[in-house]
């Protein structure tokens, strides 16, 4: 007799936690954990399901709300509040994530490219080392302002610190 197909067997149930299922599946004995949309802790509302949108304008430093006012006044200086809509853009708290997050980024990319510059090419110390850190201040300073305007439009479209659900 064939084995059955793990996902025609029943799965009993083990423990409901808040917010989520646990099953067992009886062939494996692995515990899935099932998520409910109505009870993830946070609402769902509009506002949730602009975040793909919220995300790709603030990437480009532009407002999460309408896509046409600029986020950021200078370089990494926010505005007071949108250009075009009037959202109030005081309420955002970026603080030190967007240079964490262009830390992270960076180290990646600079520990490959390191890597394969040094196993291809062999160059000597002096020139590796100043080729890399000139391409690392290159992408950082590429990253940093559109990583600040993605974590404004986060929080934007999470509700969090103060900017208002619509």
């Amino acid at each position: 007799m064939p084995a059955p197909d793990i996902n025609q067997t029943a799965r009993a149930p083990v423990s409901v936690a808040k917010g989520a299922n646990y099953f067992r599946t009886p062939r494996f004995g692995l515990e899935r954990k099932v998520e409910k949309a109505h009870g993830r802790g946070m609402d769902q509302n509009a506002n949730d399901t602009q975040l793909g949108p919220a995300l790709r304008r603030g990437w480009r430093c532009r407002c999460p709300r309408c896509g046409e006012g600029r986020v950021l006044e200078r370089y990494l200086k926010v505005r007071q509040s949108c250009d075009s809509c009037g959202l109030d853009l005081t309420p955002q708290r970026a603080d030190d994530g967007p240079a964490y997050l262009t830390i992270l980024v960076v180290g990646h990319i600079m520990a490959l490219v390191l890597h394969l510059a040094y196993v291809m090419f062999e160059p000597s110390p002096l020139v590796l080392a100043l080729s890399a850190s000139t391409v690392a201040i290159l992408i950082g300073l590429f990253l940093l302002p559109r990583f600040k305007g993605g974590l404004i439009a986060f929080q934007w479209a999470k509700g969090m610190h103060g900017f208002a659900r619509s």
